[in-house]
């Protein structure tokens, strides 16, 4: 037992260490760019740390598709209980089913995911990263906005980084040593900057309405169980790839779905805030419980 309390403190220590400088720079009103910061993560991170791991064959073919397919499911399974806890409680489905649908895989998911399980734990998140940001321009914008934005999507180059690993993955071809170098390199930018930034939005959202965020994010938990119960149940998945996907699927609502909710739906923002907030809050918890019961490799 007391190796695995070790091997938990140190996949999470670091993630909270990490977004905890995140929260102080906002906290203390240090100079930090977003937007700016976003756009690399966007723009270099995500395309080089896809192109970087899944080159280099973490994973097989057909394994990333199987990956691809489960979170696709997870999307779908947090969307249909989702919609029914929100009808349930008569809450707003336009305001809060994004967040409950579309997890956090990116900022959270992929720095634990490669702590715990090192290159693979990273090429299937990377897996549920294209998946959720897919839905996040799609299905993430729609439902606040009313109609998707395929245009933002289409200017995303993650999509055409999915493309070019899909085809080395299915031929068999190489990157030139010194060009999956740079990708290596401008790979590893993503998780700190994922991690400051998520810290960082955390202390500026303003919160609001905590008893019903509260119910909401552990009812988030729950959905979050049953997901990787069916999933693992439905795909035959090696042990380390199913321990990814179920850790996976307790990650918390996304923070990039409430930039959508502030603009379209303002009058729920701040109770969609505090859903996010306690939600990452409640991982601190959950994650490790993960971790050392369920999620073990």
């Amino acid at each position: 037992m007391t190796g695995i309390i070790e091997h938990v403190a140190n996949v999470m220590v670091p993630v909270l260490l990490c977004v905890l400088l995140g929260y102080a720079l906002a906290y203390f009103k240090a100079p930090f760019d977003r937007k700016l910061f976003g756009s690399l993560v966007s723009n270099v991170g995500y395309p080089t740390l896809i192109l970087s791991h899944l080159a280099k064959e973490h994973v097989a073919l057909q394994t990333f598709l199987t990956v691809l397919a489960a979170a696709a499911a997870m999307v779908a399974i947090f969307g249909l209980l989702g919609f029914a806890i929100l009808k349930l409680m008569r809450i707003s489905i336009r305001a809060y089913l994004a967040p409950m649908m579309l997890s956090n895989v990116g900022n959270i998911g992929l720095p634990v995911a490669t702590l715990a399980f090192g290159a693979e734990g990273a090429a299937v998140a990377i897996g549920f990263i294209v998946v959720v940001l897919t839905a996040i321009f799609t299905i993430g914008i729609a439902i606040p906005m009313g109609k998707p934005d395929f245009k933002a999507l289409a200017r995303q180059p993650v999509v055409y980084a999915v493309f070019i690993a899909l085809i080395l993955l299915a031929t068999g071809w190489k990157i030139p040593d010194p060009v999956d170098e740079s990708l290596e390199i401008l790979g590893g930018l993503a998780i700190p900057i994922m991690l400051l930034t998520l810290g960082h939005s955390l202390e500026t959202l303003k919160l609001s309405g905590v008893s019903r965020a509260v119910i909401l994010s552990l009812a988030h938990i729950g959905i979050s169980a049953i997901a990787a119960f069916a999933i693992t149940h439905v795909l035959t998945l090696d042990a380390t790839i199913e321990s990814v996907i179920i850790l996976l699927c307790f990650m918390p609502p996304s923070v990039a779905t409430y930039l959508a909710i502030s603009q379209h739906q303002p009058e729920e923002a701040h109770g969609v805030a505090a859903f996010i907030f306690v939600s990452t809050c409640l991982t601190l918890v959950t994650l490790p419980i993960v971790l050392t019961y369920w999620a073990t490799g």
